[in-house]
């Protein structure tokens, strides 16, 4: 191959002078810089050959990193001087953050304004397809202490408790989350040798990049001769050296990754194709113990099968005190700081974007900006006024440099407006320069609009040499998007949704026609996307329509065309269409939308109703049900727990709240559904949003609803889910019979590692039903810590299962209840005799109205002498007992060497 040969040779310089590793969408990116190579000139402490992948072990030299074996010592001093390099270059590269472009400003030392972002472990499970800003919308009522938080350096390590090798790691995340700063942190750190010095080498290697060599046949050691031309030098092997791959931008792959390929690749020296060269790294064929992380919004990250993932993690962008940490730290002014962050809570729209960082960067450049020059403007409260504002911005920056002003900025914005939209419909987030081309935008026209548009140059890659376009962030296209659709109409008579060449009669029937008809257009649209990728180019469009942001538009364009337009006929459109759609949850962003427009007539009533605690005595209409849920969705306040007795009422059956609220219900950690009158028909809604979000809820309360064996047997189906991580479920008085606890039991059995606490008292189980749960409680996946069998019909027989099962795996059940039961003598001395195991951790045992007689006194007392050091309380009453008998538990009560501390006769 010449190609290859050459870059081998040297006669082709790859170079790195020019190469921006750049992910603009998610406004994160590196350069080069002058920065001192200091922390980087000590040379490598090479210990032996790695072997392992195992992360879990970590050294005890050097805190803070992974153990691993290291590069054997016989390799040759150049050889050994490649990781020094290669860290060096990478510090040069990563060790700076430019904000939205690499063209634009002063680059900021990323560890001066890094932020820790909040990533979790996540489930692989299935893909959210709803807009990555509602994404975000509904995860902001989500406090930032529900899952255990990882941190960039540690996503290869595994959590307390987990027994795990981590290979391969999955982030996923909406654009501009912050998943490319995290590879940059990771990187930095570790070329400052700050983290993760075991391993030896790390290559970046972005999609992006990746994807100007589609179609080409490489070695792996060629290719990272490409995009590293100090590896040259060495051969790269996991017997020799520790490597971790990052592949940034799964998202934005143009490779066919056919992972059911027979390809099998196992030589680095083997020539490829890049797709087959890729797949097999990342299934491990090629280096099994290099280390491969892959970054990708959600909607891609199924293109990697779940099987050659070890871990998924999602980074959730910045909680509520990194938002204002972030503030702080780019803004040196701090009472400018604390203003910017008071304006933007008292938006709730802007402040729950400000989860994304991209967000936060946009809104300090403008209110920073706008809030030191003095001018009395209004300050951004929508979001179409914060990024017309930030459009303006961007467009003086341009100005500044564009001194000889080659192109009128109509003319820039209407092409990248086009651009923004046709690039929209066709769900395309990168472009190429054909697309640029096929718009009237010449590209050195788009590198100097570099806050709208950026690229990525290839200029020293030899054939390779290939540009690609995207905006900063997929929220800046939909609104330029937007921008371009309203001018189209109000300029020349256009709507941008008519495929057909106009002719000048339709230019003409919209002329007549009302700027009503395009938002009504565009509202049915949005409306019948299926997975929402309109919607916040809707929003845009219809707050550009308002009187303000006309006046502001008036700064970036000289004519800004006029027709005529009544936003009470769009908003009573808007009004009808959130009647007539039955889901509240597809109606909850024409909510945003007439917040856009600023009517929030239908969110006061709502409101008003909810202060007054009227909602369960006020028979909703579905446009009321549907604003109850954005009020619901949207309240700065987060509530931890969702009761649904404060919505049911006369008016209101529990059925219908619960089907109406479902949306809301999917975002809390414990819903309370206790003596609400929930029927079967209630619990398949139920089980219809755990399907949907199934790792959320913690913890569940049905009692006192008569479920019936469908509705049990639905929810058991949920409960079945892997990715069910529900720990407290309360079935109490829920007509639950044998038939459901077999469904219960079979569904627990499939996923029973969560489960901590099991009410089911007062249902008539049965000697089949007892059997099923005992041996439920056997299985040493179980973790049940309680469980409640009060009024369950448990017999002597019954209780022999349960007392069999504990004895097989006694270390985890902390309470057990089994009052209002006939266990006879022979059930309390078996119970007794589970008391006297010294693996037993029972703290609380509940024996109200079980027959206890004075033998039995004896056993128990007998139990508690030989194993004092669990049992904490002792329930008796309603038990026939002597007094001989209560002095016999109360005496153990009372000597400081037992743990009793309540006895209750």
């Amino acid at each position: 191959m010449e190609d290859t040969q050459a870059f081998r040779d040297g006669h082709v310089s790859p170079g790195s002078s020019k190469f921006q590793w750049d992910r603009s969408n998610s406004s994160e990116s590196s350069c080069a810089s002058m920065k001192s190579d200091q922390s980087v000139d000590k040379p490598l402490n090479f210990q032996g050959r790695h072997t392992s992948t195992d992360l879990s072990e970590r050294s005890v030299d050097t805190p803070g990193t992974f153990t691993g074996k290291h590069v054997s010592s016989n390799m040759s001093r150049d050889s050994q001087q490649v990781p020094i390099r290669l860290k060096s270059n990478l510090l040069k590269k990563f060790e700076r953050l430019y904000e939205g472009t690499g063209m634009q400003g002063n680059p900021t030392l990323l560890n001066e304004i890094y932020t820790e972002l909040y990533i979790t472990e996540s489930e692989s499970g299935e893909i959210n397809n709803e807009h990555e800003v509602r994404q975000i919308e509904t995860q902001s009522r989500r406090a930032a202490t529900e899952d255990t938080a990882i941190k960039c350096n540690d996503i290869f390590r595994p959590l307390p408790g987990q027994d795990k090798v981590i290979r391969t790691v999955l982030t996923k995340g909406v654009a501009g989350i912050g998943k490319t700063v995290s590879v940059q942190k990771l990187i930095l750190d570790w070329a400052e040798g700050k983290e993760n010095q075991d391993v030896q080498l790390i290559f970046p290697l972005p999609f992006r990049e990746i994807n100007l060599m589609k179609d080409k046949t490489f070695s792996l050691s060629d290719l990272l001769h490409v995009f590293f031309p100090e590896t040259k030098e060495m051969e790269i092997s996991s017997d020799e050296y520790k490597v971790l791959f990052i592949f940034d931008g799964l998202d934005e792959c143009r490779l066919s990754l056919d992972f059911k390929s027979k390809v099998k690749l196992c030589n680095i020296s083997e020539s490829v194709s890049v797709d087959e060269l890729l797949m097999n790294l990342i299934v491990g064929n090629l280096l099994p113990s290099a280390l491969i992380w892959i970054t990708s919004r959600p909607a891609a990250a199924d293109l990697v099968p779940s099987e050659c993932v070890h871990r998924v993690t999602e980074v959730r962008g910045f909680s509520d005190p990194q938002k204002e940490e972030y503030f702080r730290k780019r803004i040196n002014d701090q009472s400018l700081a604390d203003r910017i962050i008071s304006h933007l809570k008292s938006s709730r729209s802007l402040y729950i974007m400000c989860h994304i960082p991209v967000f936060c960067w946009i809104s300090a450049a403008v209110l920073e900006k706008m809030l030191t020059q003095g001018k009395r403007e209004e300050i951004p409260k929508t979001l179409t006024q914060m990024y017309t504002h930030f459009l303006i911005l961007q467009t003086k920056i341009k100005h500044e440099k564009d001194y000889k002003k080659t192109v009128k900025d109509e003319d820039m914005i209407l092409r990248l407006g086009k651009l923004a939209f046709e690039q929209l419909v066709k769900g395309n987030l990168i472009f190429y320069e054909e697309d640029l081309r096929e718009c009237g935008i010449d590209e050195t026209e788009a590198a100097v609009y570099s806050g709208l548009c950026t690229q990525i140059f290839r200029e020293e890659l030899g054939l390779y040499e290939g540009k690609v376009f995207c905006f900063v962030h997929l929220s800046i296209q939909e609104h330029l998007a937007a921008l371009y659709a309203h001018l189209s109409f109000t300029e020349n008579y256009r709507n941008v949704f008519e495929q057909t060449k106009q002719s000048v009669f339709s230019k003409f029937v919209n002329w007549l026609n009302s700027l009503s008809e395009l938002h009504k257009r565009t509202v049915d649209e949005a409306l019948r996307s299926k997975n929402g990728h309109l919607d916040l180019f809707l929003r845009f469009l219809l707050g550009l329509s308002l009187e303000s942001n006309q006046t502001l538009l008036q700064k970036l364009l000289t004519q800004t065309g006029s027709c005529s337009y009544n936003k009470k006929k769009t908003v009573e459109f808007i009004k009808q269409k959130i009647r007539e759609n039955h889901s509240s949850e597809r109606s909850i962003n024409l909510f945003h939308c007439l917040n856009e427009l600023g009517d929030d007539s239908l969110m006061q009533e709502i409101q008003r109703y909810l202060r007054c605690g009227q909602i369960g005595e006020t028979k909703l209409s579905s446009s009321q049900w549907s604003a109850l849920v954005y009020v619901l969705l949207t309240s700065e306040q987060k509530i931890d727990i969702f009761d649904l007795k404060q919505f049911t009422g006369v008016q209101n059956t529990a059925d219908e709240a619960l089907q109406k609220l479902l949306p809301v219900i999917k975002e809390y950690r414990s819903v309370q559904l206790y003596d609400c009158g929930v029927t079967d028909e209630g619990c398949a809604a139920l089980a219809s949003a755990l399907r949907s979000n199934p790792s959320h809820l913690r913890e569940l309360t049905l009692s006192g609803n008569k479920l019936g064996e469908s509705g049990v047997k639905l929810l058991s189906d949920q409960l079945k889910d892997p990715r069910c991580k529900l720990e407290i479920l309360w079935l109490r008085d829920c007509g639950v019979t044998d038939e459901g606890c077999a469904a219960l039991a079979s569904a627990l059995r499939s996923n029973s590692s969560h489960l901590r606490e099991l009410n089911l008292t007062g249902n008539k189980l049965g000697k089949s039903g007892v059997k099923l749960l005992s041996d439920l409680l056997k299985d040493p996946r179980c973790k049940l810590e309680k469980l409640w069998l009060y009024d369950c019909g448990v017999t002597d027989e019954g209780c022999a299962a349960l007392t069999s099962a504990l004895r097989s795996n006694p270390s985890h059940l902390r309470e057990l209840d089994l009052s209002f039961t006939k266990l006879g003598a022979s059930g309390v001395k078996l119970l007794s005799d589970l008391l006297k195991d010294p693996r037993c951790k029972l703290e609380i045992l509940w024996l109200m109205k079980c027959e206890v007689t004075d033998e039995d006194c004896a056993a128990l007392a007998s139990a508690l002498r030989s194993n004092p050091s669990h049992l904490r309380e002792l329930h008796l009453s309603l038990n026939e007992l002597r007094d001989s008998d209560v002095k016999l538990l109360s005496d153990l009560k009372n000597d400081p060497h037992y743990k009793l501390e309540t006895l209750v006769f």
